[in-house]
């Protein structure tokens, strides 16, 4: 019997990171560069229900059922069976692994997850569409963050550029000028669900302060879809320093994040900031020909990693092999 495979990639918020939790849209886009794989082989000698899972990135091996009830992986495969109405799956062997670094708000709970539910319905001989992929990979990310966005399952599972606002239809964006990013290691894993949880208690300490920068990165946010759509990717620079200075004043950057954002627009960035929950994690900084004068002074300055990636408009989704 073949081996079901599917894979996402990982992703990163151009714009509008935290205020999208409060109705603001938000910007992400695909990174094709980094994978997630769930690779999945019957089990001809077991029994229904028996589900080995292995996932080297974090020495994991172990039957499912001896994982944590709310562990993402078990909740991944409990949100596949309890969409078609299997109270066993078949026996498997499930394996996962994952170039996109974790904690680092590059989309990896999201990208696992959906790489998972697809090539598991693949494996029932079940057609789930893209939209109940993300569904599903949302009520993963729903345990794994608490209060996430949705951004992150949508910008995954679609494989697409996307402008994300929620209780409004999701848009892929159109990349009418392709343009590049330079995403830099902070040197400390992100707390996505700390951050969230921080800027949560913040606004309702202040609900008037904070609705009111949630309210200045959207306005940000909307520019900068006028800008791609438009064909001026150069322009969005300026945006990317003014958003982070917002995230900033929400309390989620880092002294790390700051210096490192500060060196990429020195060494000639058109403009930096951080990306995802923060506290953590990654930056990214818009970059032109000043390539490898940015990431050769965010090496030296301590970024743990540094590597390019092009935005533009993606191809159709690849499905489960």
């Amino acid at each position: 019997m073949p081996a079901f495979t599917a894979t996402a990639p990982g992703k990163i918020i151009l714009f509008g990171e935290h205020a999208v939790v409060y109705g603001e849209p938000a910007i992400a886009v695909p990174v094709q560069a980094l994978q997630a794989r769930a690779v999945i082989n019957a089990v001809l000698s077991g029994k229904s229900g028996e589900i080995q899972i292995e996932a080297p990135d974090i020495s994991l091996a172990a039957d499912l059922k001896d994982l944590d009830i709310d562990h993402p992986l078990r909740v991944a495969v409990t949100e596949v069976a309890g969409e078609n109405k299997l109270d066993l799956v078949p026996a498997c062997r499930i394996r996962i692994t994952s170039t996109i670094p974790l904690s680092s708000g590059l989309g990896s709970s999201a990208a696992i997850s959906s790489a998972l539910i697809r090539a598991l319905s693949a494996f029932l001989g079940v057609q789930m569409t893209d939209e109940e992929v993300s569904q599903a990979a949302f009520e993963v990310e729903t345990i794994h963050h608490g209060t996430p966005s949705g951004i992150d399952n949508n910008v995954v599972t679609f494989r697409r550029p996307v402008y994300y606002q929620k209780g409004n239809p999701m848009e892929f964006l159109s990349i009418q000028t392709p343009f590049h990013i330079l995403i830099a290691g902070s040197g400390f894993p992100g707390n996505t669900r700390k951050a969230v949880s921080t800027v949560r208690e913040s606004w309702l300490t202040e609900p008037e302060r904070y609705q009111k920068i949630f309210s200045e990165i959207g306005n940000i946010t909307r520019r900068a879809r006028e800008l791609i759509s438009a064909g001026d990717p150069r322009e969005l620079g300026p945006l990317m320093d003014q958003n982070h200075s917002l995230l900033q004043d929400l309390g989620v950057s880092t002294t790390r994040l700051d210096h490192l954002v500060q060196t990429a627009r020195n060494a000639g960035a058109l403009g930096a900031k951080l990306s995802g929950g923060g506290l953590g994690g990654h930056l990214i900084a818009l970059v032109d020909d000043e390539v490898e004068a940015v990431r050769e002074n965010l090496l030296e300055e301590g970024a743990d990693s540094v590597f390019l990636t092009a935005v533009e408009s993606s191809p159709p989704l690849s499905q489960a092999e």
